[in-house]
């Protein structure tokens, strides 16, 4: 078959497995036959991506629940269908995993719910009140997409086995895939949070930015939950020391436009492994443990936070490995409604992490020296018009990426990762 009647197969074997689920039974019978063409007009088209400052301005001056409605019944079918078309370039081996069988589903569904709003009238209120509602609804449906993926890989690696292109293949789609969920449920989340009568926001936030983000207090809050679960887990954790410097406002506290929940993510993943390191480094017998540093600062152009430790650090061998999906040593998580911390065994802690940290033009790096720490930093736009969403583009580029292989090395003695897990300082979520 042809990369095009391959596509048509997998969305009417989808089509099928979704309405054998009884999950579509409301849901237009002529969006569903049209799907596959619909699908491939808006991947013909590249997301608009947003800076903070437009949500910002959007959401505080001119929020109108008739311009969003308009502009979103158009641009989430784009973002949704480019991912769409980028998930059939995945190996059908992969494809056929019943839980990713599941995901794709879920975004059949919702595009297809979407779509019934493509055609009608910013004017009609019903209209505009039911999409609210449907949206609502989507994102409560997504929210266990990155579990769901993950064992969907799981699966075929109990399965099939992974092969080194094939996880080539995987690592570069989960960061397109994921980085597309990121943006698509900041859409969603803004025009829930700005007009639906049912939720309920933290009366500073503009939707879900807050326009004078304390950096020193969300960095504190994730400190003490992750010292909660450290805690919990050892029964001994190591104390923080943090350090502010304003370069713009001297003796000023640090604020900047950001969505706070973005930032507790990564630096509750951050502090969980700098505090997981230092006591497994120095035994959980030591009578007392090397602090745990952060130093947050804030330039023209760049807010910085380094989060240092004493934990022993990660050979250079380790490192290429620590941002892949999948690196973990962690035992495999059990079904939901399990008690563990979130993520746990599934490796997704720090790639996720740089994503969101991407997403908005910043970036998450590790510096790490053996023997002694590892120093995690994380850069973000001091300026919300600067920081403009980063968003994946189903492309040709995109396309050929899945049929190239990876060459044959023309040096001596390639070099292959250690990779042991048993050898490797891992990055792991606490089990409470």
């Amino acid at each position: 078959f042809s990369g095009k009647e391959r596509s048509c197969i997998r969305f009417w074997s989808i089509i099928y497995f979704i309405t054998e689920q009884s999950v579509m039974m409301r849901l237009s019978s002529r969006i569903l036959k049209s799907l596959p063409a619909l699908v491939d007009h808006y991947s013909r088209f590249s997301p608009s991506p947003l800076s903070i400052q437009q949500f910002l301005d959007f959401g505080s001056k001119n929020a109108c629940e008739k311009k969003s409605f308009s502009f979103l019944r158009q641009e989430l079918p784009v973002r949704l269908a480019n991912i769409m078309k980028e998930i059939n370039l995945l190996p059908d081996t992969l494809l056929k995993m019943p839980s990713v069988e599941l995901v794709q589903s879920w975004y059949v569904q919702s595009l297809t719910e979407i779509l019934q709003f493509e055609n009608t009238s910013p004017d009609d209120l019903r209209m505009v009140t039911d999409f609210t509602d449907t949206l609502d609804k989507i994102r409560k449906r997504h929210s266990n997409v990155v579990e769901t993926m993950a064992q969907g890989v799981i699966e075929l690696r109990d399965s099939h086995g992974i092969d080194h292109q094939t996880d080539s293949n995987i690592q570069y789609f989960l960061d397109r895939f994921y980085m597309s969920r990121i943006s698509i449920r900041m859409l969603i989340h803004q025009h829930v949070l700005l007009f639906s009568p049912t939720q309920e926001t933290h009366p500073r936030h503009v939707g879900s930015i807050d326009p004078n983000c304390d950096v020193e207090s969300v960095v504190l809050d994730a400190y003490e939950n992750a010292k909660f679960l450290c805690d919990q887990y050892y029964l001994a954790s190591p104390e923080l020391e943090l350090v502010s410097h304003n370069g713009i406002k001297k003796a000023s506290p640090i604020t900047v436009v950001y969505v706070p929940s973005h930032l507790y993510h990564m630096l509750f993943e951050l502090f969980k492994n700098a505090m997981r390191a230092i006591v497994e480094y120095h035994g959980t017998a030591a009578l007392d443990y090397p602090k745990v540093k952060c130093q947050v600062s804030l330039g023209k152009e760049d807010l910085t936070i380094k989060i240092s430790d004493q934990g022993g650090g990660i050979p250079k061998s380790a490192m290429d490995v620590l941002f892949n999906y999948m690196y973990s040593t962690a035992p495999q998580p059990p079904k939901s409604g399990s008690t563990t911390a979130p993520l746990a065994g599934y490796g997704y802690g720090l790639p996720l992490s740089r994503l969101y940290a991407k997403y908005f033009q910043g970036d998450l790096q590790l510096v790490s020296q053996e023997g002694y720490g590892t120093d995690a930093l994380i850069w973000l736009k001091a300026l919300s018009s600067e920081a403009n969403e980063l968003l994946p583009v189903f492309n040709t580029t995109s396309s050929r990426h899945y049929g190239t292989n990876i060459p044959t090395s023309d040096w001596s003695s390639p070099y292959t990762p250690r990779g042991s897990q048993n050898s490797v300082r891992t990055f792991l979520t606490f089990r409470i």
